[in-house]
């Protein structure tokens, strides 16, 4: 029965989203294949920040978020704004009791970001949740001639949580630039895995792990959506996994390309999602559609074949893209036109700079390589830009 009435709160949150969609939108923003966004500007290069993973959860989160504790209050309080008090007060409650659920060691890093920031620890905790429910990516991994790997993805966030209007943005995605960063996790002074994250979220949405693999989450937006895996939780039913925990779990303990795919074809998940895989070997490459307790498809690069490169935005590979949010198809447009032969972060973050996949939501651009490690942008798409 609780299956069935958290898919009528989905069903009526998806009408009325597609409401305001069909309000908001007169078309999308489309632009040729942009040649000219390499390098881009040193300003717009994240610092790079480390968390030692030898210190106590508790403490390991200090040095990095300290001096952007004041930006991480504001952001959290754009969320936390858009409920009543009352539903604030409930939420301060559940979150509190959820957080004492959660796996170890997110709980305590959880905890102890609360403690830096000077907020209750539910607020932080649905900070962490937020990212499993809402976040809109273009994900893409190239293989080049002499079959080096690319990894590259946009991150899209803050969609209907306020507008901005004097800088003609989503409020949310404006705040999330101040605080985005590429994190070195490092174990005895030695780099273990990297990401590019938000301050204050301890899950990883993007990451690499050099020798090994990269690994980028897309959100899939699906009738069993996240609520439904967290309903679940809540019950009792511990099983899944937490997507940005999961891969954190995965950059700790997987060794090769095969061990990341093998789990995360396996784990049942507490939302759906699309995970995309880099190797470091030629083919190593697959975008992995996942539903809460089964994988629904596997694409996967085959050089033979001529499936040179794989893009992945938010709906499954097999339909096609609504009208509203296509950036799919300007995407493969793009990629097509600079070939394999030019394949490498020049190319990547072109394609990744060119209205639609460039919104108004997207908030960095990251290009990855098992050889090169991580390198992110912030972007800010200047208007005429399309909302999403």
């Amino acid at each position: 029965w609780y299956q069935r009435r958290v898919r009528g709160i989905m069903l009526r949150i998806v009408l009325l989203l597609l409401s305001l969609l069909l309000i908001f939108c007169d078309g999308q923003v489309v632009e040729k294949c942009r040649t000219d966004t390499f390098p881009p500007p040193d300003d717009t290069q994240l610092p790079t920040v480390i968390v030692d993973l030898n210190k106590a959860p508790e403490q390991r989160w200090d040095e990095a978020i300290t001096p952007y504790k004041n930006d991480i209050v504001k952001l959290i309080q754009t969320i936390t704004d858009n409920l009543n008090k009352y539903v604030l007060d409930v939420a301060d409650v559940a979150f509190d009791l959820l957080l004492t659920t959660l796996p170890e060691p997110y709980q305590a890093e959880i905890k102890g970001v609360s403690k830096i920031l000077g907020l209750p620890e539910g607020q932080v905790t649905l900070y962490n949740i937020f990212y499993e429910l809402f976040t809109v990516c273009t994900s893409i991994i190239e293989e080049d001639p002499k079959g080096q790997l690319y990894h590259a993805r946009n991150l899209d966030f803050g969609l209907f949580l306020g507008w901005d209007n004097a800088n003609d943005t989503w409020l949310m995605s404006e705040r999330l630039r101040k605080i985005i960063v590429n994190v070195d996790f490092q174990k005895d002074g030695k780099t273990v895995y990297q990401s590019a994250s938000f301050l204050g979220y301890v899950g990883l949405l993007t990451a690499v792990k050099p020798p090994y693999f990269t690994l980028t989450i897309n959100e899939r937006f699906n009738k069993e959506g996240g609520f439904i895996g967290i309903y679940r939780w809540i019950l009792g039913d511990r099983n899944a996994k937490w997507m940005g925990f999961l891969t954190r779990d995965i950059m700790e303990s997987a060794n090769s390309y095969s061990e990341a795919k093998h789990i995360l074809m396996t784990q049942e998940l507490l939302a759906p999602a699309y995970y995309i895989l880099g190797g470091n070997s030629t083919g190593e490459g697959v975008i992995i559609t996942r539903a809460l307790d089964e994988v629904k498809d596997v694409q996967e690069l085959n050089i033979t074949a001529g499936r040179w490169y794989l893009l992945q935005t938010n709906y499954d590979p097999w339909e096609a893209a609504p009208f509203y949010d296509d950036r799919r198809t300007p995407g493969n447009i793009c990629v097509k036109q600079w070939g394999q032969q030019a394949v490498g972060p020049k190319s990547l973050f072109n394609v990744l700079s060119t209205k639609p996949n460039l919104n108004k939501l997207t908030v960095y651009s990251t290009v990855m390589s098992v050889r090169d490690g991580i390198r992110s942008w912030v972007q800010n798409c200047k208007t005429p830009c399309t909302p999403w």
